[in-house]
């Protein structure tokens, strides 16, 4: 099976991945001040409605192989991909917000565990950890390492911590498509997996689990929950690789306080 060549950013390219970058995290930006006890993920997904026509930008996700939202919004122990509408969100729950924005053909993605309201110890040092395994991995994305290093990082810290790694969803390359190659796992061997390139460009997204790394999909054929019903984070930045730090295009504009 012949795999598709991955693709080199010039960075011309990578501006505008950058410009995309900056909408989603304007999205997020609002989601975040929208987020409290009371509100519906239906709501959040309309905030990112409004934002996107608003700046003239199209959601990633929307229509994507069906998908009906706009943002994905993943509460509790739902992992990824979970599908905006009626919830509810309570007290004490965290909820994954992952948001895709296309600007003048280039695609920018992000994802971000949110508290709402005051959670439990446990929540927050899921949160903490995971978005930790983050920066680990983005560290790790240099020019001359094996793609295996930037899923090794999640690994390493997500294990020695006690946590379920999520290892049939993943990152991915990212560009004018959505989804390019290569598939970016959150687990891997450091010295295996194709050399990171500059120009390079990467959707990187740990996904740690309170209990085991085993998944469900839900009756919708979309939402992917722990199999155990235990909590889930996720964190995501689009990045491309340089000659020397990666460059994170989805960068916060301010950190979430835990």
């Amino acid at each position: 099976m012949t795999r598709t060549p991955i693709t080199i950013k010039n960075p011309a390219e990578i501006s505008r991945m950058r410009d995309a970058g900056q909408v989603v995290v304007l999205v997020h930006r609002r989601i975040e001040e929208a987020i409290r006890p009371g509100v519906t993920t239906g709501e959040l997904d309309a905030i990112a409605r409004d934002t996107l026509a608003e700046v003239g930008a199209v959601s990633s996700f929307l229509g994507y192989y069906g998908f009906p939202g706009h943002i994905c919004a993943s509460v509790n122990d739902e992992i990824v991909h979970g599908i905006p509408g009626r919830r509810v969100l309570h007290e004490g729950d965290i909820v994954s917000i992952d948001v895709g924005a296309i600007v003048n053909g280039y695609h920018g993605d992000s994802a971000w565990t949110y508290p709402v309201g005051r959670i439990s110890e446990e929540a927050t040092q899921l949160l903490a950890t995971t978005e930790a395994a983050l920066h680990e991995a983005i560290a790790a994305a240099r020019p001359g390492h094996r793609l295996g290093a930037v899923g090794h990082a999640v690994e390493r810290l997500g294990e020695a911590r006690g946590y379920g790694i999520v290892r049939g969803y993943g990152g991915h390359g990212i560009g004018r498509q959505m989804h390019e190659d290569p598939h970016v796992p959150n687990h891997g061997d450091p010295t295996k997996g194709v050399v990171l390139r500059p120009g390079m460009t990467l959707a990187i997204e740990p996904m740690l689990n309170v209990g085991t790394e085993e998944t469900r999909v839900l009756a919708d054929e979309w939402t992917v929950v722990t199999a155990d019903g235990s909590l889930s984070a996720h964190f995501e930045h689009t990045v491309a690789i340089t000659l020397g730090e990666a460059q994170v295009l989805t960068e916060r504009l301010a950190p979430v306080v835990y």
